[in-house]
């Protein structure tokens, strides 16, 4: 298959998890928060594993014949660091309300107001909307030069994006009564990831050439470092679950280091 094509259902399949997420959250009433530590722990150990190892590894080695190698690992550490101060800019102005949403849906909403709830829940879709922009395009881009390194990224992102769904969908649904309200608000805040993945295609393929791939190729693992320290691993913790997470986080380093080895 032409790598633009899967690139693309990459993203897709990575942002439309989050319906994955609001369907759980409507259709079943078992929530455990050392399961949802452990999964997440694993998808930040993929994620941080892959990217510290191998996505900044290729991004050197696209770069290296076009600027030699003092200038390419120059490069490579500007991009990384850039693309962390992409996403923190974003974050400072785009504040998570995933937090709170969670702790709605996984405590029975004991201390929460229906408009507290709908606003939890609203808050949260818009903040995961613009915060899997990013990933979005650092998922295509990872699809777009490495197939093979991308597919456990995009699992992991996946992973990642399903409690995001529980964490719009259950409060939405219980300040408004309606599932299908719950599921459509939580579906589309995942769309944003292939949009940034169509973005990403509009604004930079008629410009690419091995220099900026490695480039915008570095900033990729940059933003997904990010997400993994301010995001996943705080949400991981926050049930409590200190060992869960932590296991979660080493067996995802080990699968990946293992796929990465074998295939």
């Amino acid at each position: 298959m032409n790598n633009l094509i899967l690139a693309f259902l990459f993203a897709l399949f990575a942002g439309l998890s989050t319906g994955i997420g609001s369907a759980l959250a409507l259709l079943s009433n078992l929530r455990s928060p050392r399961t949802l530590s452990f999964t997440l722990g694993f998808s930040a150990g993929v994620m941080l594993y892959v990217s510290l190892t191998e996505i900044l590894q290729k991004a050197n080695a696209a770069m290296l014949p076009s600027v030699g190698e003092e200038r390419a690992a120059l490069f490579c550490a500007l991009s990384f660091f850039g693309g962390i101060a992409l996403i923190a800019l974003i974050g400072a102005f785009i504040p998570s309300f995933e937090g709170e949403a969670a702790e709605a849906a996984l405590t029975g909403y004991k201390s929460f107001s229906r408009s507290r709830l709908w606003r939890c829940g609203i808050f949260s879709a818009f903040a995961i909307a613009i915060h899997n922009f990013p990933e979005g395009m650092a998922t295509f881009i990872s699809a777009l030069r490495s197939p093979e390194v991308a597919l456990p990224v995009v699992f992991a992102i996946a992973i990642h994006n399903v409690p995001e769904g529980i964490a719009v969908a259950a409060p939405v649904h219980r300040a408004t009564g309606s599932k299908r309200l719950a599921f459509l608000i939580s579906f589309l805040s995942g769309l944003a990831e292939p949009l940034g993945a169509l973005f990403c295609w509009a604004l930079l393929m008629p410009i690419m050439s091995d220099l900026l791939f490695g480039i915008v190729f570095a900033a990729a693992a940059g933003i997904m470092v990010y997400i993994c320290l301010d995001e996943i691993i705080p949400a991981a913790e926050e049930g409590g679950h200190h060992a869960a997470s932590l296991l979660g986080a080493l067996l995802g380093m080990a699968t990946m280091c293992a796929s990465l080895l074998l295939f």
